[in-house]
C-alpha cells in the first residue's frame, strides 16, 4: 500500500462502537481521505418519523454533540415531548429526546420531498459542521428483522429497544437486501479506497447488512481488510453482540468474531485486530489466515481513539 498519508479509506460502522473509531480516523486522516459507511439496516418509521439511528450516532458522534455516558444520542437532551406524549397514553417505548426529534423532523421532511437518504445525511452533517464524508449503506429501504428460537421475528429496534434483547435469537434477515443497491457514495468510495476498516460493530445486525448488499463484497475483495473485534475479553463493550453469539452456539470470543467472519465471508478479510486482553487468541486467528496486531481497542478516551486509529492505519499499510 501507499502511505497512509496519501492513502483513501472507508470504514463501514454501526452505532457505538463503530462511532469511535470512526472520530478517531476523523481525527487522524483528512477529510479527502476518509467515508464512513453506516449500516441502515435499523432504520424505521415510527410516530411517522424516518429515524436511522446508526446514521445519527455516527453524525452525533463526529460533531460533538454525542451524549457520552449513555453513548446514543445528543448531550444535554430534554424528555419535554416524551413526557406529553406519555400523558397521552403515546408510545413511549423508543426514547426520541426533544434534541433528536428535530433531527428526526428534518430528515422526514426531505426524504418526504423527493431527496434520498444520501442527499439528507449530506444535508444534516453539513449543519453539523461535520467535514468527513458519511454516507449510508444504501438508499434503499433494508430491514433487519430477528429470528426467534421461540418461532416468529421481531422489527430490530422491538428486540433491541422495546424487549430489551430479551428474547432468544436464531439468526437474522435483511428484508429488501436483495434488491437494494449500495449508495453511489459508497460504491465511489471504495471504488477509490486503498483499504477498508470494519469499525468494531456487530457481526450480525451491523456489519452483515452492509456486507449483504448485491455486488459490495465483489468490489472489496481486491483491497485489504480490516476488522476490530467488536468482542474485548469475553464480552460485548456494548450491545447485545455477546448474547447473540452465546444463542447461536458460538464462543463469546475475539475468536470467535474471527471465525464467524473467515466462515460466513471466505478471504474478504485480510486483518484482524485483538485486544490486548485477548492477546492469547492471537496464534489462533493468525491460524484462520488473518494478519494481526494486538493493541489497545477500549475506547474511552479521545486519545484512545485516535491511537487505535493509527494502530489500525499502520496495520494497512503493512497488508
Amino acid at each position: 500500500m501507499t502511505d497512509a498519508s496519501q492513502s483513501q479509506f472507508v470504514a463501514l460502522s454501526g452505532g457505538v462502537g463503530g462511532a469511535k473509531l470512526a472520530l478517531g480516523l476523523a481525527e487522524v486522516l483528512a477529510p479527502e481521505q476518509l467515508t464512513i459507511v453506516a449500516n441502515t439496516g435499523d432504520d424505521f418509521e415510527h410516530l411517522g418519523f424516518c429515524i436511522s439511528p446508526d446514521l445519527d450516532t455516527v453524525l452525533y458522534t463526529l460533531a460533538g454533540w454525542n451524549n457520552t455516558a449513555q453513548g446514543w444520542g445528543q448531550e444535554g437532551e430534554s424528555w419535554q415531548f416524551l413526557d406529553a406524549l406519555g400523558r397521552l397514553s403515546g408510545e413511549t417505548w423508543f426514547s426520541l429526546g426533544d434534541r433528536d426529534l428535530a433531527t428526526h423532523v428534518v430528515r422526514t421532511n426531505l426524504l418526504k420531498q423527493g431527496h434520498s437518504l444520501s442527499e439528507v445525511i449530506a444535508y444534516l452533517a453539513e449543519k453539523m459542521n461535520i467535514r468527513h464524508s458519511v454516507v449510508p449503506m444504501t438508499d434503499d429501504r433494508v430491514s433487519t428483522r430477528v429470528n426467534l428460537q421461540s418461532g416468529g421475528s421481531l422489527s430490530f429496534q422491538h428486540y433491541f429497544v422495546r424487549d430489551r434483547c430479551e428474547p432468544v435469537v436464531s439468526g437474522f434477515e435483511f428484508e429488501g437486501i436483495d434488491t437494494a443497491q449500495p449508495s453511489a457514495g459508497f460504491i465511489a468510495a471504495v471504488d477509490r479506497a486503498d483499504a477498508v476498516i470494519v469499525c468494531p460493530s456487530n457481526p450480525f445486525v451491523s456489519v452483515a447488512p452492509v456486507l449483504s448488499l448485491p455486488g459490495i463484497q465483489d468490489q472489496l475483495a481486491d483491497r485489504p481488510v480490516v476488522v476490530v473485534s467488536n468482542i474485548v475479553g469475553g464480552q460485548a463493550l456494548k450491545g447485545p453482540a455477546a448474547k447473540m453469539m452465546d444463542e447461536l452456539g458460538m464462543p463469546t470470543t475475539a475468536l470467535g468474531v474471527a471465525r464467524h467472519y473467515r466462515e460466513r465471508y471466505g478471504e474478504l478479510f485480510d486483518g484482524f485486530v485483538l485486544d490486548r486482553q485477548d492477546a492469547a487468541m492471537e496464534a489462533e486467528v493468525q491460524a484462520l489466515g488473518y494478519s494481526t496486531i494486538v493493541t489497545n481497542t477500549v475506547m474511552l478516551t479521545l486519545q484512545d481513539k485516535t491511537e487505535l486509529a493509527r494502530q489500525v492505519l499502520d496495520f494497512t499499510a503493512r497488508l
